[in-house]
């Protein structure tokens, strides 16, 4: 858990109050200096939420703490207040754009199923999708260990940081390394884990994107009104 424990110390000077939490049943929501959010993991048997009705009495930092939690919406919490203290800055970049203009001749693994990955099939000379569950044609997420180290291009979903897999798939990355999703965090803390594109969001509107969350927002371009998508490079 090292990479978050650094990702919060990176931020201690930072701190201030929790505003508001929204668990939603796709995202998960914190408001304090701005908008944080990550990728809901939970289920019902992870319900028991430390100190639940109390989280907007705590500091974001106290909150960012769940992020080492193995109850899986506790830790989305954690890293959404980790999210909620960090400025984003970046690029606007299309990483699939990105991705398919140097995909030629290459191998790519994919930890996450992203959408519109059929024309980067089409270019690719190999696409290895990992997934928990899968769709037709993915591998199962145990396959990382075989193919992420022979890719020339890896792409990792933020929700890694969530379920703590993040640190051993970024071992195993020999290639050029991506991080990717609303749940990642906008942080030159990653770079030093090896990351070389981090790419993340901005939410632009943080009222309406907590309204969406609370009441069942469950794609990323059901959100596009509220945030810009951000990339920034080593």
């Amino acid at each position: 858990m090292k990479l978050i424990e650094d990702l919060i110390s990176d931020l201690n000077d930072k701190d201030t109050e929790v505003r508001d939490v929204h668990v939603g049943y796709a995202w998960i929501g914190v408001l304090s200096k701005n908008c944080g959010v990550a990728k809901n993991y939970g289920t019902m048997h992870d319900s028991r939420i430390k100190d639940l009705g109390e989280l907007t009495g705590k500091t974001a930092i106290e909150l960012a703490k769940y992020a080492k939690s193995w109850n899986m919406i506790e830790a989305g919490i954690g890293l959404a207040a980790i999210n909620s203290l960090i400025e984003p800055k970046g690029k606007n970049i299309n990483v699939l754009d990105f991705l398919l203009e140097n995909a030629d001749g290459k191998k790519i693994a994919m930890v996450g199923h992203f959408p519109k990955v059929s024309p980067l099939r089409d270019r690719a000379e190999e696409l290895w999708v990992l997934e928990k569950n899968q769709k037709p044609g993915d591998l199962p997420d145990t396959a990382c260990e075989y193919i992420i180290p022979d890719a020339d291009i890896v792409v990792i979903t933020s929700s890694a940081i969530i379920n703590k897999s993040i640190e051993r798939l970024l071992e195993l990355s020999n290639g050029y390394t991506i991080v990717l999703g609303p749940s990642t965090p906008m942080s030159p803390v990653l770079f030093e884990y090896g990351v070389d594109m981090i790419a993340g969001i901005k939410i632009i509107d943080n009222e309406r994107m907590m309204k969406k969350i609370v009441q069942g927002g469950g794609m990323v371009k059901q959100f596009e009104d509220s945030l810009e998508f951000l990339v920034m490079e080593r």
